[in-house]
């Protein structure tokens, strides 16, 4: 009973003021496999991962995940009106992996990203950047222009920015399946650990604007 109780005690403490106040937050992951959950069962995927942690600080959403393994930014903006249904308020964009890995040019990415943030913001929908890092392979100058498109964005449309989606699960083998680009389950949870202050964040902004 104690134990029931101090549980209670530390939950009701550990949980935002605007926590229980008002409806769950809509959010919507769009992303590809990185976020589908790929090779994992689908509790194992990064937003049910989230939502259970979110759940656990009783932070209460209704999470969607969109993500589509094998897709680009521009494909993520192609399906953008299906994949983010009218009452969504907030997108959580991990969008750029497959876009690094073929190579592709850098501006079709920050057109194609570009494009995703102001339709959301057209829309009234909150939107939240994941970053991307190009692999080495393409060589320093690939990289520079690469990776600067998500600060840049993130600067240039006032969104908060996660600065790189793979931290501390990237290029480390226990923490991905044998393909090493995707991660774990416990790799999810690494993911999920990091990320989760600045979610947090995130949607407190959207809770305390609809009150």
């Amino acid at each position: 009973m104690h134990i029931a109780v101090l549980m209670l005690a530390v939950m009701t403490i550990a949980s935002p003021a605007w926590a229980g106040a008002t409806k769950p937050v809509k959010l919507v992951v769009l992303g590809d496999s990185l976020s589908a959950g790929l090779g994992l069962p689908a509790q194992e995927a990064f937003p049910q991962k989230l939502k259970k942690s979110l759940q656990i600080k009783g932070i209460e959403v209704d999470m969607t995940n969109a993500g589509v393994s094998g897709d680009t930014t521009s494909g993520g903006r192609d399906r953008l009106d299906w994949s983010v249904p009218d009452g969504t308020d907030g997108v959580i964009v991990e969008l750029g992996a497959n876009d690094a890995l073929r190579g592709i040019d850098p501006d079709v990415t920050r057109a194609a990203l570009t494009e995703i943030i102001q339709r959301l913001k057209a829309r009234k929908i909150a939107v939240m950047l994941c970053g991307m890092l190009a692999p080495p392979n393409y060589g320093a100058d690939y990289a520079a222009r690469f990776n600067s498109i998500y600060p840049d964005l993130a600067k240039r449309f006032d969104v908060p920015l996660y600065p790189f989606f793979l931290d501390g699960v990237a290029a480390d083998a226990k923490l991905n399946q044998a393909d090493g680009i995707h991660p774990t389950a416990a790799g999810v949870d690494i993911i999920v650990g990091r990320i989760m202050p600045m979610v947090e964040a995130f949607i407190g902004t959207i809770a305390e604007q609809r009150r």
